[in-house]
């Protein structure tokens, strides 16, 4: 089976590359910068150009694919491209898909975005996966919660650096997951004839919430957090007022889903019914306590060498 994958150069599209490549798969790369995606390549990865925002480079790159996987998406700060690429440059996709008889289309979506139809990115998603189911193409779509790498740059890092972290007054659990068992989910899907025209909601065994990964983080990094709190429904406001994703990158890229990821869901038979479906052991899935453990393991090990390599480098000196 070969495997066009788009958004490989991504949090979690280089993970769906990697392991599909460790299992065998062909796997072909869209990019538009070939420097960029040049690790791509040092893998095994056929890389041809493409851009979504320019229709005609679309249809050469699926000669000879046998399944699409999407899993880019624009940033929510990009109202240029939100349009552009998140909504024609797909449908353009989804009509090539049809045309050169794609046997499936894996798509990465959002939880909860039918209640969101106002934010701009999570309205594009959710007309895609109307188009999608239309479109007579066996898909598969996933609905994901957060990553466990966005919450390094949330929490670990301001912690680490003194900076303060930007939290709502709610108290909502969140079933955040690793991007590697994100992939691993979507190539097995490739394997299971059940999960043909099926949406599937997709999340970690364990809910958290904002509290608990700071005291986390507080305790690995042997720091305290400064903390800011942010009523909800002050972000609301500010929200409907000034246009979700125009009042300041850095606080809207930390908050901007956090009404989303705040609405309540119970996942936890739902999860494990999912789980049995696509053969996976819970035993398997990282849990956020050992992937912050990890983390900062191999931090201090980064930094002790950092700092290994000064005092060396001072001991030339004197020499």
């Amino acid at each position: 089976m070969s495997l066009l994958i788009i958004g490989g150069t991504g949090t979690l599209g280089r993970q769906i590359v990697l392991q599909a490549l460790t299992k065998g798969y062909q796997v072909r790369c869209l990019v538009r910068n070939f420097r960029k995606a040049n690790f791509l390549k040092e893998w095994g990865v056929e890389l041809v150009y493409g851009d979504l925002s320019r229709p005609e480079t679309i249809p050469p790159c699926l000669k000879g694919i046998t399944a699409i996987i999407d899993a880019s998406t624009s940033r929510p700060n990009e109202l240029n491209s939100l349009k552009k690429v998140d909504w024609d440059g797909k449908l353009y996709l989804i009509e090539a898909a049809k045309v050169a008889n794609i046997k499936r289309f894996i798509f990465f979506s959002a939880q909860n975005l039918e209640q969101f139809k106002s934010i701009p990115l999570m309205k594009l998603k959710y007309g895609i996966e109307i188009k999608l189911k239309k479109s007579n193409i066996p898909y598969t779509i996933f609905r994901l919660t957060g990553f466990y790498q966005g919450l390094i740059e949330q929490y670990a890092i301001p912690i680490l650096e003194d900076l303060p972290i930007w939290v709502t007054n709610e108290n909502t659990y969140v079933s955040y997951m690793n991007t590697q068992d994100i992939a691993k989910f979507c190539l097995r899907s490739l394997q299971i004839p059940e999960t043909v025209n099926q949406t599937f909601f997709l999340s970690g065994l364990k809910g958290w919430i904002s509290s608990e990964i700071i005291n986390l983080c507080e305790q690995l990094a042997g720091k305290s957090a400064k903390v800011q709190r942010i009523p909800l429904v002050i972000l609301k406001f500010v929200s409907n007022f000034f246009g979700f994703f125009e009042w300041g990158q850095n606080i809207s890229d930390r908050l901007a889903f956090v009404e989303i990821l705040n609405t309540e869901n119970n996942f936890s038979k739902s999860t494990l019914d999912l789980y049995k479906l696509f053969k996976i052991d819970p035993s398997e899935i990282v849990q956020l306590d050992d992937y912050f453990l990890e983390y900062f393991i191999r931090l201090l090990k980064r930094l002790r060498d950092i700092n290994f390599e000064d005092v060396q480098k001072q001991k030339n000196l004197i020499i």
